[in-house]
Order: structure tokens, then sequence, then C-alpha cells
């Protein structure tokens, strides 16, 4: 699993959100991170079961309307068998996929279920490998998302899908390197030839060459002006969403998709907020540093007089939930070695938005004119701000964290994670941070007593000085 810890940036309790970001690496790992990359997971599987657009990245199941296909789409789930890469004397491996989808995209889809187990990062590319049907021993064809079959209709050029190519159910494919591929060929007359092959195969799928042809597909040069297209025309998806705005009723038809799939993902949605916003994980303890920080927060506010709970949730919601979470929540790719497309990133931002939601003291009044996104959730956000609220408690009535113990957990993290962080690095970014705001920080030194009495302002002074000077030479 893979780790990255964002830099902070300028809110007033900044100082001790960094201990919030590292601190919780082992959370993530033995709790967290298994919720987090089973949504990701129900999410993409989710979505590809129905067509995702490869040009626009619109789906028929989504659950941000702004990425929801408004066409009704005819298609049928094919599975194909898939002879293994790495070795055809392996048994073949079954994968469901789309009869509307591009090509790209049931290579992808195929390179998946093939390299389930290997990290993203380490796994072949679809840009890299070419797409064969194969019969028989002999009989092959090479299917891209553009060649010479290719439909074009004034100035659109659609992308071809396995419907185009006639693909059967039960049909044996392979992802070949495309260096060895053997259609490649710019001879012309070949290509001429080719194409009326692909005719008759089209006219007659029962013919003996229909897939022996070895037809060179071809990607042609395209014309100025021509615009690709999928499922849906961009001007089509438009005009559609114009049309939303002026007859809500029609927008309620997609709500109720939306609202289907929400239902499919709830449990996932539940069990990570539910893992985030709990004091007590399996097999692992919360946290020193966010108690310790969390009193720190309480400390300030009593010290200022500032009695107003809704303050304190919301600089304890700022330092964690929504410094932390939702960057994680947004992006599990900083986590996880996976891909994550424009549909699931689609997906992931209305949880996002929903988790920020629930860690608001504010209520949200919802009104015709509410987004989606917020109609989506409305109902589970009352519950889940009981979770945030039940949490922020939880951590109060734990036993308070000396200075001593919180610097021997952060020495021991330290030694722990020693080879895992580029420590430069995090000094860059602290060294900025302190720089930007040099008189700020150096006035409340000499303002606070305790640091007073171990001189910080002085000692920083000296620090940024030193790094000033190296910096100048």
């Amino acid at each position: 699993m893979y780790f990255i810890v964002r830099p902070c940036c300028g809110h007033a309790q900044a100082s001790l959100a960094p201990c919030a970001c590292v601190c919780p690496y082992a959370c993530m790992q033995e709790c967290a991170g298994e919720p987090l990359f089973m949504l990701y997971c129900a999410i993409k599987q989710q979505m590809e079961k129905g067509p995702i657009d490869a040009i626009t990245g619109e789906a028929r199941y989504s659950l941000s309307e702004d990425k929801l296909i408004r066409q009704q789409l005819e298609y049928r789930t094919l599975t194909l068998h898939c002879i293994n890469p790495d070795s055809e004397k392996s048994p073949e491996v079954a994968v469901k996929v789309l009869d509307c989808d591009s090509i790209t995209q049931v290579k992808e889809k195929l390179l998946d279920a093939v390299y389930k187990n290997v990290p993203y990062s380490l796994r072949p590319k679809a840009a890299d490998r070419d797409l064969e049907w194969r019969q028989g021993q002999m009989g092959r064809m090479l299917l891209q998302d553009e060649d010479v079959t290719t439909k074009t209709e004034n100035d659109w050029k659609q992308l071809n899908t396995l419907a185009h190519y006639q693909v059967i159910e039960g049909a044996t494919v392979a992802l070949v390197p495309k260096q060895m591929s053997t259609y490649n060929s710019t001879n012309s007359i070949i290509c001429r030839t080719a194409i009326n092959k692909y005719d008759n195969m089209l006219r007659n799928p029962s013919s003996p060459d229909s897939l022996r042809s070895r037809a060179p597909m071809l990607t042609p040069d395209l014309e100025t002006g021509t615009k690709l297209w999928h499922l849906v025309k961009n001007h089509d998806q438009a005009d559609h969403k114009e049309c939303d705005r002026g007859n809500k009723m029609v927008s309620e038809i997609y709500l109720t998709r939306l609202l289907a799939t929400k239902g499919t993902l709830q449990k996932f949605v539940d069990d990570l907020f539910e893992t985030i916003f709990s004091t007590a994980h399996r097999g692992s303890a919360l946290p020193l540093a966010i108690k310790y920080m969390f009193d720190f927060l309480d400390e300030q506010a009593d010290r200022h007089q500032i009695h107003d709970p809704g303050v304190r949730h919301t600089w304890k919601s700022n330092c964690l939930p929504l410094r932390f979470w939702v960057n994680v929540i947004k992006n599990p790719q900083f986590v996880f070695d996976i891909h994550k497309t424009c549909i699931t990133d689609a997906c992931l931002s209305v949880v996002a938005q929903t988790f920020m939601d629930s860690c608001s003291t504010s209520e949200h009044r919802l009104g015709k004119d509410s987004p989606s996104n917020k109609l989506l959730y409305a109902k589970d956000i009352p519950n889940y701000k009981h979770w945030v609220e039940r949490y922020y408690a939880d951590v109060s009535k734990m036993l308070p964290v000396s200075d001593q113990d919180m610097n021997a957990y952060l020495a021991e993290q330290s030694r722990l994670h020693a080879t895992e962080f580029n420590t430069i690095s995090a000094l860059h970014e602290i060294f900025s941070y302190v720089s930007r705001y040099r008189e700020e920080i150096l006035s409340e030194l000499e303002a606070d007593e305790q640091a007073r009495k171990y001189r910080l302002a002085s000692k920083l002074d000296q620090v940024l000085a030193s790094m000033d000077a190296d910096t100048e030479s």
C-alpha cells in the first residue's frame, strides 16, 4: 500500500496538522485502508456494469448527475475468453464486457481480470497492447478503436466497439504486444483488400473468411474538424442537460437512477465513515497524535474563552477529517497502487462532499434547486453527523497524552518509517510554511510563557537565519 503525506497550508491550527497526517498511517494500514479500497472497488465494478462513454467519461450508473448518460442505450453483456498473455498454455480467463465497449475499454477490462493481483504500475498498459479476436489456429482479426472500417458521418467519427465488429458471445481474444502485431502494414493494396473482406464479413458473419481475413486495421489521418464520439455526441448531452434545467420532472427521473446506484454502494460508504469516526479500531488504538492535537485545540479554546462548541468542532474537523481524510477519500490512488478513472473520480467526489457535509455544524436546507449530490445523502447526513460528534466526544474522554509520551511516540514513528518518507522534502515544506508566516510565528512564541522559557523564538530565528544564509550561498 502506497501512502503520501500532503503538505499543510495556512490555517491557524496547521502547526499540529502534520502529526495528524503522519500518525494515522497505522490506522490506515490496519483499519481504514480496507473499507476505502472496498469502496473504490465497488464503485468501479458498479460503473462498469453499464455503458461508460470513453470520450466524455459519462456513465449509465453514477453518483454524479454531471457524469450521467441521459440517453437510453441498447447493449448486451458478453463473456470473452482471454488467452493468458504470459503463457498461452495457461487456462483462459473469462471476462465480462459490454458489446458497446470501445476496444480500449475492453483491453482495460481484460488487463484488470488477468492482472487482478498485480499493482497497477506493474501491469502492462492498454496502449501497449493490441486486441486480437481469434478462432481456431489461424483465424485472427485485430480490433482497434479506429481503423479503416470506422464509421464517419459528416464531421463525427465513432469509436469502434465490439458490436461494430460483431464479436460473438464466448469469443476467444488475446492481448499481444504492439510491436509483435502483424497487422500494421501500410501497403494500400492490402488495405483495400482488407476493407472488402471486412465488408464481406459483416454481410455474412458465417463466412469461412470472417475471422481469417487477417485485415490490417490502420488508423487513418483525421480530417480537420473531425470529432470523435463513442456512445453520445457531446452536443446531445449538452442539449439534454440544458433541457433538464428547465424541466425538473425529467431531472427527477435521473435522480431515481442516481439513488439506485447510491443504494448499491451504501454499505461501502457506511463502513468507511464508521471506521474513520471510531476510536476503537481492531488491532490498532487511536493514534496519540490525534488525542494530543484535539486536547491542544480544547486548551486554546479555554485559553481564549471560546465556549461555543461549534467552534471547537470546526477546528477539529479542519485539522483531521477535512485536511486528511477528505483528501484520501477523493484520491485513493495516494494510498493504493490503482488507476482512478474519470467516472470513479466523479463518484468519489460525491462521497467526499458527503463526508465534508457530515463534519459541518450548519444545517443544510434543501430545496428544489439543491444539487443532486445533496439530495442523494440528505437522509444519511444526520446519522453521519452523529458519528462525528460521538467520535469527538469519545476522544475527549480518553486519558490525556503527556508531552513526554508524545515525544516518545513521534520518535518511535520516525524510527519505524525512517526509510518510507522523503524527510528532505518534508523539511522543505515546513521551512516554506514557517518562512511565509515568520513574523506571526515569532510573535506568538514571544507571547507564550512556555515558549519563552525554552527561548523557542530565538532558536527558530537562528534556524531561519542559517537557512537563509545557505540559500543565498
